[in-house]
């Protein structure tokens, strides 16, 4: 099976779907949750037409027929609104967000009159009504504001409170197994001999599927044999998506897509024209998905921002952002390149990157100071100093506004 595209992987992952379970979700733990249905509004906001201002509540009419002082007859503060009717020359005490009284429709703001006892003098000139929030300037009751399969951030939940739901019918986290292959892999903490080596990928992609909202399951280290990576799938119960990491090259010893294929794995493609991450693979097992990773590090995180999100998020292409480059990067060759980099926001704000000077796909240190991946296409030119390129924001690194 030959190579594919990035953009052709990109969209068969995006496609490959898994059914997850619904769930009532408090609001207090909904972030990150995926919304299961579209939310519609339980209450119009605001529910009556309010004050934007302190103030007082009177009828522009008045004014406009030369009124300036005007008898104030009562008080409308949020949560105890003013019960009368607003007569002409009457003006009513109005808090921010107080209810506007029946018959008001302008707010005199509190600096623009003079008061004496329960009389109120207007200062400057008052032409047009103005300060108050008309009913349902935000939303209205059975309005949809948050539609079917949003991710949900801080200020989705803020809009969802607002319109009176406790509760959120949200999708189940996808449950993700991860198998790490390879003789030479300890645990971290391990007493050590010569030619081993920490098993740091399946630390580090667990960190990143807890921030992509999954639940992680680690399977533990597979020994280089075909029985014992059968013996690690089999005891696979409960997982949408099996992602298996490194032994899948052509060494005589990666024995990890042989022991899936044996294991009932159907393929869908074996090799992606990417740089680091050339081993990517996928397919399907049963009912669950498998994405195989490339066993050195580098290859590993970036083909997991690039591949894995988004077989779990199901959108077809990462977001990537412009930066200028601050310095030139060579001819690329004919596989689409991805470059850890460090990118931030320059005065003028204009996102301005550079290039790690160490790539090498085995590499961790790079990542610590790196916050972006540079895409650079098949066979592309060299890119020169200020040109713009396609970087890929990182979940890890610095922030882009240091």
């Amino acid at each position: 099976m030959n190579m594919i595209s990035v953009s052709k992987a990109l969209g068969i992952l995006s496609q490959s779907r898994f059914e997850l379970g619904v769930e009532m979700t408090n609001l207090t733990e909904a972030t990150g949750t995926v919304l299961a249905e579209d939310l519609a509004a339980k209450v119009t906001l605001p529910p009556f037409p309010v004050s934007a201002m302190d103030g007082y509540a009177v009828k522009i009419s008045d004014i406009e027929h030369g009124a300036l002082k005007f008898k104030v007859t009562g008080v409308s503060a949020a949560g105890n609104p003013f019960k009368g009717v607003l007569k002409s020359n009457e003006a009513v005490r109005i808090y921010t967000g107080g209810i506007v009284p029946i018959g008001a429709d302008h707010i005199v703001i509190q600096e623009n009159i003079i008061r004496e006892k329960n009389q109120i003098t207007i200062s400057e000139n008052e032409i047009f009504p103005r300060h108050i929030r008309n009913k349902g300037i935000d939303f209205f009751q059975g309005e949809v504001l948050i539609k079917k399969g949003t991710r949900l951030d801080a200020m989705h939940i803020g809009l969802a409170a607002a319109a009176n739901f406790n509760l959120l019918k949200t999708y189940k986290k996808p449950t993700i197994a991860i198998i790490s292959n390879g003789d030479e892999l300890k645990e971290p903490g391990s007493k050590l001999t010569p030619g081993d080596i920490i098993n740091s990928n399946s630390h580090c992609l667990t960190a990143l599927l807890n921030k992509w909202n999954a639940n992680v399951v680690n399977v533990g280290i597979a020994k280089d044999n075909i029985p014992d990576i059968m013996n690690k799938i089999k005891n696979i119960n409960d997982a949408d998506i099996i992602v298996p990491i490194g032994g899948a090259s052509v060494g005589d010893l990666d024995f990890m897509r042989i022991a899936f294929e044996k294991s009932g794995f159907l393929s869908v493609f074996e090799k992606v024209a990417v740089r680091p991450g050339k081993p990517v693979w996928f397919g399907k097992m049963n009912d669950k998905l498998v994405l195989g990773l490339p066993g050195n590090p580098a290859s590993a995180i970036v083909c997991a921002h690039i591949f894995l999100k988004t077989l779990i998020t199901q959108n077809n292409h990462p977001p990537f952002l412009k930066a200028k480059l601050n310095e030139e990067i060579p001819k690329n060759s004919n596989r689409e390149t991805y470059l850890r980099g460090f990118a931030k926001f320059n005065a003028i704000g204009q996102l301005e990157v550079t290039p790690m000077p160490k790539q090498d796909s085995s590499l961790l240190m790079p990542f610590v100071k790196s916050n972006v991946l540079i895409r650079l296409k098949p066979d592309e030119k060299l890119r020169k100093k200020h040109e713009l390129v396609d970087v890929l924001p990182l979940e890890t690194g610095p922030s882009l506004h240091e």
